[in-house]
């Protein structure tokens, strides 16, 4: 929607822990770390270093915020731009959710402004919805209730305290990785490298300064601080009391996640398939996997209230996977008796009836409560691993899409320039066979076996480390997978990246390997290693930082600016809008009107609507596409040139194509078609109506115009009046 102007005259971005071999003595890598203050360690030693590790944290949390948010100045020069280019550089559905905060403001008061949100009829014509349980926006009325109550409206405008927040939520990001990378290692410096790390790939690992408004921004970082506080609470030796503050903000991380995401249950359920995993192999107790299970329910269910009983929640697989995990496993009382073999084929076994259990359970679900906001998702995932091309037009619109592709290897390039690949790996490596020994030693553990023999399977390997394992693993899977899942998977990468410089676990290993193992060796490779890393990246990347910041550009988007502009002046308040999802977003942002579509397509009949109103851009009669648009309540209609004319995506997947595979109809330009594929019996409509003939013309009247957007005004049918039976006929 938006191109960028390069500035004139601008130049110049449970179990116990793994005992160490040798003893540490106090240092800034080893003793003075936040178990150390965990277990009641307050020596002035511990507290002094505690501080600084702490005060590092913040340091680098606020680098990354004043990073991003000038970042975000300089593309656009923001504070100097007029507030509609504004509104429209929150492009697509970040311009939807923004338009939310927007309309809490301008409500008369904050009741107001809810009853208006909970009986909503502009986002979708001639439909009343309730916007707190469709969509998750809690955020912007938190926001918005914060700035009317707070004495800020004289010094910080509404745009600047939304943008503020959410790169504030980056340095909150950062403070978790950094707190996951201390706790796993034992040193504040793996967090300092893990901070570092995730500054210097903000390419990888975060998109905020240009898509501000998008759910993950706002989620992710709850994510981070989630994974921290479970990295914490299976730290060994926790008192009570501390157990039980960890469950708390456990629960409240999840909480924050899940309302701040409508996608918080396919991460929730890869989640649970790692606690399920840990369980299997003996590496968390059965309290802690129950306690973990209930905080994601819990943290689901409060916010399946908050969404006034949104049915996508309970219908979700992580529910039914969780209930199917807690009931097979109370009633399979001797899952962890036996040898080897025996385990394994328990393990299988129950694995098939929790997973023939979730499968029933999601099934009657969705029958019972008719959920089908969310198939559009499983679509995609059937099409995306299956042999042959879909003709979907949901799971295509997503398969065509870049960034739901696979992960293209110049990431993994960006990655092994700033270092972060090279630990990596190795790291992943030690740990996993780590872990599969561990976890053989555990199964192989008989019920008779010794003491020490189980003593021994149970400090085989720590279960904060094997979680932050799997999880990495599995979300590095689904990055691979589908691209833009990739910003969960290499925000955590930076912690675990880290924590391999900084483990003393794997530098032992290795240096009994090289046969030169001893206690002070141990400290000052703990602690070179990773100052010299941070030292290298400095001297690396400082330059190109201070480069990047200093390129000056600024928004410039003309055609758009117009049409907002005469929406804004020329059309009634009510009028009722047709067109592309992501221009429909803005033009809810920037002029209040009504709309037939929007990008939030969690939805059925919303996609049903959307694929309709998207015949304006296939080979369809002008009656039947304004018949289409007449159903759907449009006055107007918006066509654009960038989809009417399409080259950005190959054949095959413009959007015009994936009309005419819907509607069995050949594709435009040389290419192949299947054969049952047929030549249509009209021109395309978006073009054959620039042409105004006279069947179009009687339909639809151009009332706006530039290179990139015609409007068109549906007109009015007129009725003919029946003639009455006793009224003589015309005399010729």
């Amino acid at each position: 929607m938006t191109t960028l102007r390069q500035r004139r005259a601008s130049k110049g971005k449970e179990s116990a822990a793994a005992a160490e071999v040798q003893p540490q003595h106090p240092n800034c890598c080893t003793h003075h770390r936040p178990g150390g203050s965990l277990q009641g360690d307050w020596s002035w030693g511990s507290i002094i270093w505690t501080s600084v590790g702490l005060s590092v944290s913040v340091g680098l949390g606020l680098l990354c915020c004043i990073y991003v948010a000038t970042l975000h100045e300089n593309d656009l020069w923001f504070s100097n731009i007029k507030e509609l280019e504004r509104e429209i550089s929150f492009r697509t559905e970040c311009g939807l959710y923004y338009s939310y905060y927007k309309q809490m403001l301008q409500a008369p008061s904050i009741q107001e402004g809810l009853l208006e949100l909970i009986h909503d009829n502009l986002t979708e014509s001639r439909r009343t919805i309730n916007l707190l349980q469709r969509m998750n926006i809690y955020q912007e009325v938190f926001l918005s209730v914060l700035y009317r109550l707070l004495p800020i409206k004289t010094y910080l405008e509404p745009v600047y305290f939304y943008i503020y927040t959410v790169f504030s939520l980056q340095a909150v990001y950062v403070i978790a990785l950094y707190l996951t990378a201390w706790l796993l290692s034992g040193s504040w410096l793996a967090g300092t490298l893990a901070g570092v790390w995730y500054i210097l790939n903000r390419v990888d690992t975060t998109r905020v300064e240009f898509t501000i408004s998008l759910r993950e921004n706002w989620s992710l970082p709850f994510l981070a601080l989630q994974v921290a506080t479970i990295t914490c609470y299976l730290r060994p030796q926790l008192t009570s009391f501390q157990q039980k503050v960890m469950v708390w903000l456990m629960y409240v991380t999840t909480f924050c996640f899940c309302l701040t995401w409508q996608f918080n249950q396919f991460i929730l359920l890869i989640q649970a398939l790692i606690i399920y995993t840990l369980d299997c192999v003996d590496l968390l107790t059965t309290t802690q996997v129950t306690t973990l299970y209930l905080v994601q329910v819990s943290g689901l269910l409060s916010v399946w209230l908050l969404q006034f009983c949104n049915s996508m929640i309970l219908g979700s697989l992580v529910l039914s996977f969780i209930v199917a995990a807690l009931f097979v496993r109370h009633c399979q009382t001797d899952l962890k008796v036996g040898g080897l073999l025996v385990r394994l084929s328990k393990i299988l076994l129950h694995s098939v009836l929790v997973f023939l259990l979730t499968f029933t359970i999601n099934y009657l679900t969705k029958k019972a409560l008719q959920v089908r906001s969310d198939e559009h998702i499983f679509k995609f995932i059937k099409s995306k691993f299956a042999l042959r091309p879909t003709r979907d037009f949901d799971a295509s619109l997503y398969l065509c899409e870049e960034a739901f592709g696979l992960l293209p290897l110049d990431t993994l390039e960006r990655l092994a320039d700033t270092l972060l690949l090279f630990p990596y790996v190795p790291t992943l490596l030690l740990l996993s066979g780590t872990l599969a020994v561990a976890a053989f030693r555990n199964l192989s553990c008989s019920e008779g076996g010794s003491a020490e023999e189980k003593k021994g399977a149970a400090e085989a390997f720590r279960s904060d480390v094997a979680y932050n394992l799997l999880h990495t693993l599995l979300y590095g899977l689904v990055a691979f997978s589908t691209m833009r899942m990739k910003y969960i998977w290499t925000g955590h990468m930076c912690a675990v990246a880290a924590h391999g410089m900084c483990s003393a676990e794997l530098w032992t290993l290795l240096l009994r390997t090289l046969r030169c193992n001893s206690r002070t060796l141990l400290r000052i490779v703990r602690c070179a290693v990773p100052l010299l890393i941070v030292g290298f990246l400095y001297f690396k990347f400082w330059p190109k930082l201070m480069n990047e910041l200093s390129e000056l550009r600024e928004f410039y988007d003309p055609d758009t600016v117009e049409l907002m502009t005469w929406i804004s002046t020329k059309t009634p308040k009510q009028a009722v809008f047709a067109g592309s999802m992501q221009l429909l977003a803005g033009i809810k942002l920037c002029t209040g009107r009504v709309l037939t579509n929007h990008p939030h397509y969690e939805d059925k009949d919303l996609r049903d609507r959307t694929r309709q109103v998207y015949q304006v851009y296939a080979r369809r009669s002008p009656e039947e596409v304004y018949g289409i648009l007449r159903a759907a309540g449009a006055d107007y209609v918006v066509l654009e040139n960038s989809i009417c004319y399409e080259r950005r995506h190959r054949r095959g997947c413009r959007l015009r194509d994936l009309l005419d595979l819907a509607n069995g109809h050949i594709m435009d330009g040389p290419g192949e078609n299947d054969p049952d594929l047929t030549p249509a019996e009209h021109p395309r409509f978006c073009e054959a109506i620039q042409t105004d003939g006279a069947a179009y013309t009687a339909l639809f009247s151009r009332t706006f115009q530039n290179k990139t957007f015609h409007v068109y005004r549906l007109k009015k049918k007129r009725r003919k009046t029946p003639r009455s039976p006793a009224e003589p006929a015309a005399t010729p």
